[in-house]
This record gives structure tokens, C-alpha cells and sequence, in this order.
């Protein structure tokens, strides 16, 4: 934590940050010379651009552009972006995506052998926290100045949901680890906070912002780029999806009915499933909930959807069809989950030659040309097959959470009694995704039919170590893919991989928190 750099040099890097975040933009409004929040937040507009720099902290890796100083000290700016940090825990680690490179520690994600000290798993670990840091700080200034905000309840509790998904992301790749809020006292070590009491606190927090009369309805106009109740909806869903796992008591009941009234807040699915994934898709928002904004001229990273996009491109696949300037020839998704799809299916958007190139299982996991599957389901295209604004960054956003995915865990309730879904409406809602897909209708599923459905529909959104381990396929041998657990035809791994270990570095600079047992 002590290197996570202060909220308030984050304040006065964000000079000269041009990025737009809905209708919220940064603006030059700090004075250099000024280094306290209460002599540099001294108009609305110092607000407003406060809380756009933190929507932008999940695109970007710092303020000043994509090779300035990253707001994480000592780690490289594009290994410490959210998203790409995000996607290395959550698709590295599965069936979905293995990696080629020799960057530091970066193959041990899929061969699921981390240790305590991985920069990776520090860089995204520091992330999480480090916008949660922002969160607080924004609502301390917000609740505490004298400055006249038109919009102020309602900033704070976008606030409050923007460090709701930090924390959905804590609990569910460290189990444990640091708690703070605005109320905590700056400069004293935070206290350690257990599974069981983060997913207490979040159920509370995200409870009394859905039920309040603050933050925007679902579907609000203004919404896109920005959070409202549809968003804090599914923050707690997916919440109440994993209670199990997260405190040993399924929710099945409460998770069904928030998503019922997510489900009735007006979204559709969007009618063309490419489309969602295009340098155009802000258009789809009758379908995405909320997307995490990218541009390829004002808002530029090496991660992100940037890092998706150009890492699944490489040798054998022409750079300008995927509307890149060259690739960079890294992530490719294993051949377990390339059979999971049939030819007829249209979310089977990968690059593949008959030549041993891309095809097959991998062979070996260091050369991009021996097996595996490149996903070119992420271009920086637009929807009509024009070109972009942009060739070395690109424009498509990231969609965090859309309405396929509130049908799909319908589907998944569906197969709990409890839950108040019976079978038949989850295989309705199950197959109404398969529909936009153009597959045919199920008469009969279960959870290696959800499993196998969430991995077609949501692959590279960063759902699918979490879904792995829900169902009971993440560890054991029950399920298996090339070079799970460092063997080339996949084997298990011991169950405490699971959860990553908190990075030995924090453990080092906070005596409140302690280790996971298996990773002493």
C-alpha cells in the first residue's frame, strides 16, 4: 500500500488529461503549485473532473498518456492498467486464454503456479486499491466542501459504485485483504477485513444505493460511460451469484430477484453479437450496462480493450482487418475451448489455418504459432466495416456488464429450486441468448450446459475464472485444458489456487493483514 502513490499526486499529474467519460470531462483545473485537495478543489468543475479522472483510472495507466509515469510506482505502465490486470486473473488463469510472452512471470497465470512475490498480481492488487483510494478521496472532499455541486448526491454515489466494483474484484481474487472508506483516518494502516464481513459491507453499500433515491435509474440517458442502478445491480448480483463461494451460503433467492429487476429495467439483447465488440459499440446500449470508455486519440493504454485486441493479433493475421497497425502476437484461447463451439454459431469469432499454425491444442506455450486459437472478437472496427479514427489505439469500449449475461445467470438460478426460477424459465432465458447466436433451442441443461454457455457468450469480458470455480471445474480434473496447471494435456492443481495470495509487499509495509494459510 505505501506504494501506491497519495490521491493527491494523482490530482496534479491529471493536468493537461483531455478524456471524456459520458458527459463528465477532465479539464486543466489544478495549479501545480498547489498541493492539497482542499487549495485545488475550489470550483464544481474541480469535481466534475476529479470523478472523471476516476472512470478514466480504469482505462488508462496514468494521467499524462500512455507512456507517462503510471499512478502505481515501480511496475510498467501497461502491466498495471485495471482491465488488463483484470484480464490476466480472471482469462489467463482458465481455458479462455494463454499467453506466449516471456514477460516476467506472465506464463505462471496459466499454469496456475504463482507465488507470493508476482509483479503481475501485485500490479493489479495495488490497481484495485489504488482506485479505491480515489473513491474515498472524492467523496471526503465531496461530503466536506463548501463549494456550491449541483450534482453532489449524485457524484458521491457514483463514487460509492465505482469503489463497489473495486472491492467485487478484492473479495473475489484475494478473498481478504485491506479495508477503507471514506472514514478512515489517512496514514494509519487499514485494518484486515474477512471475505465474509467485505461481502457484508458491499451488500449493505450496494442495498442502499439501489433502493435510494440518488443515483440515476437504470437506463438513464446520460448513463453510458457512467454508472447508474443498472450498474450497482450488477455489482450485487454478482454478488449474491457467488455467495457460496464468497461465504459459504448460497443466495440463490436474492440473486434472482435482482436480476428480475434488472431484467425489467428496460434492456434487450442487441440484435448482431459483433456489434458489441466493434470501435462503434457505445451504440449498443440496449444491451451494455456499462462500458468502460476507450479512445483511440483522447484516452490512449497499453491495456484494456488496446491490449485485447492488438495481444490476439499477430502472424497470419492481417493487422488492418482487425483496424490495428500491427499485432502484437500474444494471447491465443486454447484448443479445450475453441471445440466448445460449433461451426454455425456466430460468437465463434477466432482466427484459425489448417496448416498447424492456429489450430489444435497448443504445443508449446512460448510460440505463438504451435496451436491454440487468437480471438478476434474485439476489433477496432466499426460496426458498418469502416475504419476507426485511430490505427496504434483504439476506440472500441469495454463492456462490463451487459443484459446476455443477466439472462444467463437467470438461467443459472434456474437450476436452483430455491432461487424461485424454475427450470423451464431458466431454459427460456438460456435459450433466448443461444437465439441471437444462431443456435438452436435446448430442451434440457445443466451446469456444464451454463458453464460451456457463459464461455461462448462472455469469453475476454473477464468472467470466466470466477464462473470456474462457481461451478466446480477451476482446480480439480473434473475439467481441463492445454497446459492447465504447466502440463501441455492440462492437469489439476491443489484447490487454494483459487485465490491468489495478497502480494507479499503489502504483507512486508502492513502488520494488520495476514497471509493466506497454503501460501506461507
Amino acid at each position: 500500500m505505501k506504494k501506491i502513490k497519495y490521491i493527491l499526486s494523482a490530482l496534479v499529474l491529471s493536468l493537461g488529461l483531455t478524456a471524456c467519460v459520458g458527459d463528465l470531462t477532465i479539464k486543466e483545473v489544478l495549479d501545480p503549485n498547489l498541493n492539497t485537495s482542499d487549495k485545488a478543489l475550489t470550483t464544481e468543475q474541480d469535481f466534475v473532473s476529479f470523478l472523471a479522472g476516476i472512470y478514466t483510472g480504469f482505462s488508462t495507466s496514468g494521467f499524462m498518456g500512455p507512456n507517462s509515469d503510471p499512478s502505481i510506482s515501480g511496475l510498467d505502465g501497461g502491466a498495471s492498467q485495471y482491465i488488463r490486470g483484470l484480464y490476466h486473473h480472471m482469462e489467463l488463469t482458465t481455458d479462455e486464454s494463454a499467453c506466449n510472452w516471456n514477460d516476467q512471470t506472465i506464463k505462471n497465470f496459466h499454469a496456475l503456479n504463482w507465488t507470493t512475490d508476482d509483479t503481475f498480481i501485485y500490479a493489479f492488487y495495488s490497481r484495485i486499491y489504488f482506485q479505491i483510494s480515489l473513491c474515498n478521496e472524492f467523496i471526503r472532499q465531496a461530503n466536506a466542501t463548501s463549494v456550491s455541486l449541483s450534482e453532489k448526491d449524485e457524484m458521491i454515489a457514483e463514487a460509492r459504485v465505482l469503489r463497489a466494483y473495486c472491492y467485487m474484484h478484492a473479495i473475489d481474487c484475494f478473498g481478504k485483504g485491506p479495508f477503507v472508506d471514506e472514514n478512515s483516518t489517512i496514514g494509519v494502516a487499514p485494518e484486515e477485513i474477512s471475505r465474509a464481513d467485505l461481502y457484508a459491507w458491499l451488500e449493505t453499500e450496494l442495498t442502499d444505493l439501489i433502493d435510494g433515491n440518488i443515483l440515476p435509474a437504470a437506463r438513464s440517458p446520460k448513463a453510458y460511460g457512467r454508472v447508474d442502478k443498472g450498474a450497482a445491480m450488477m455489482i450485487l448480483a454478482k454478488l449474491y451469484l457467488n455467495a457460496e463461494v464468497y461465504t459459504g451460503t448460497a443466495q440463490w433467492a436474492k440473486c434472482a430477484a435482482i436480476l428480475g429487476r434488472i431484467a425489467s429495467a428496460g434492456y434487450s439483447l442487441h440484435s448482431n453479437y459483433r456489434d458489441l465488440f466493434c470501435a462503434d459499440n457505445d451504440k449498443c446500449t440496449d444491451e451494455i450496462i456499462w462500458a468502460i470508455e476507450e479512445d483511440g486519440v483522447n484516452t490512449q493504454s497499453y491495456g484494456a480493450t488496446n491490449y485485447i485486441i492488438f495481444a490476439s493479433t499477430g502472424d497470419g493475421i492481417e493487422a488492418s482487418s482487425v483496424g490495428i497497425s500491427s499485432g502484437w502476437a500474444g494471447l491465443r484461447a486454447t484448443d479445450t475451448f475453441y471445440q466448445l463451439f460449433d461451426d454455425a454459431d456466430a460468437r465463434k469469432l477466432f482466427y484459425s489455418t489448417d496448416d498447424g499454425m492456429h489450430s489444435g491444442p497448443i504445443t508449446d506455450i512460448g510460440d505463438w504459432a504451435k496451436g491454440g486459437h487468437p480471438a478476434i472478437k474485439f476489433t477496432n472496427v466499426k460496426s458498418d466495416g469502416s475504419a476507426a479514427s485511430a490505427v496504434g489505439f483504439v476506440d472500441t469500449d469495454f463492456p462490463v456488464f451487459r443484459y446476455a449475461d443477466v439472462l444467463l445467470m437467470l438461467a443459472e438460478c434456474g437450476l436452483h429450486s430455491d432461487s424461485g426460477v424454475s427450470s423451464a424459465q431458466g431454459l427460456s432465458y438460456l435459450n433466448q441468448v443461444r437465439a441471437r447466436a444462431g443456435m438452436g433451442a435446448l430442451s434440457t441443461y445443466d451446469k456444464v450446459t451454463i458453464r460451456d454457455e457463459r464461455g461462448r457468450e462472455l469469453y475476454q469480458e473477464c468472467w470466466r475464472r470466477s464462473d470456474l470455480i462457481r461451478l466446480g471445474y477451476f482446480t480439480g480434473s473434473d475439467y481441463v485444458w492445454d497446459w492447465k496447471g504447466g502440463d501441455e494435456k492440462g492437469t489439476a492443481v491443489s484447490d487454494y489456487r483459487a485465490l491468489f495470495p495478497i502480494p507479499a509487499s503489502d504483507l512486508n509495509a502492513n502488520g494488520n493483514l495476514t497471509q493466506h494459510e497454503a501460501y506461507k
